[in-house]
């Protein structure tokens, strides 16, 4: 009889321990579980906080750029629209120094190689000359493949028959000119009333500039 009440006490203690062990356990994984969901929380939380930052950062950045954008607008419009212009021509006329300051511009610095357009440039300044030869490089693709900074330099050579009046008046020409001419070399031959002239010079343009739109990892 003692016998049994030890035997069933054991065993009733036994399954107390086995209770408590098996209600340790599942605390300690509720604890475990609850550790990881809220350092995932967390991180959640700090990674969207880091979003809305830089999210908040961009608008604010749009907004200035909206109200720059807007600014910049209409002070080219009054640059562009100023008559008399730069130097001294009318918006709406068709000579050599008309034409709006933006037009000008672009005429004096062109955004890119086009010898060809410089060609068309030079036979207009040479209207009333014998022209023996234009000469340069057309290498507007080689030119587009590896865009410098900065403004570039494009040479020419142009052999032309005139005197020494014609010579003079050419050159006024282009020094007067809305685009810079810079000349580096003159062989003259011949008589002044047929005189061989060689002019070596150079140019420039301006290689345009893209808008660049990057993308900013959080982490």
């Amino acid at each position: 009889m003692a016998t049994a009440k030890k035997q069933t006490k054991r065993a009733s203690v036994d399954k107390d321990k086995t209770t408590i062990f098996v209600i340790v356990a599942i605390a300690a994984l509720l604890v475990t579980g609850s550790l990881v969901v809220s350092k995932n929380l967390l991180s959640q939380g700090n990674y969207l906080s880091k979003v809305a930052g830089k999210k908040e950062v961009a608008l604010k950045q749009l907004e200035n750029n909206k109200q720059a954008a807007s600014t910049l607008e209409q002070s080219y419009k009054d640059f562009a629209n100023q008559d008399p212009n730069l130097i001294g021509g009318t918006v709406a006329g068709k000579g050599e120094r008309d034409g709006d300051n933006a037009k000008l511009i672009l005429d004096a610095l062109p955004s890119k190689y086009d010898f060809p357009a410089l060609t068309a440039s030079i036979e207009k300044m040479l209207t009333g000359y014998s022209i023996e030869e234009i000469e340069g490089v057309d290498d507007a693709l080689s030119q587009q493949s590896a865009v410098p900074a900065g403004s570039v330099e494009m040479p020419f050579s142009m052999d032309i028959i005139t005197n020494y009046e014609g010579l003079r008046t050419l050159l006024e020409k282009l020094d007067r000119s809305i685009r810079p001419f810079q000349i580096t070399k003159i062989d003259l031959s011949g008589t002044n009333a047929a005189l061989q002239s060689k002019i070596e010079a150079k140019t420039y343009y301006q290689p345009e500039k893209g808008l660049q739109i990057t993308n900013e990892s959080v982490i």
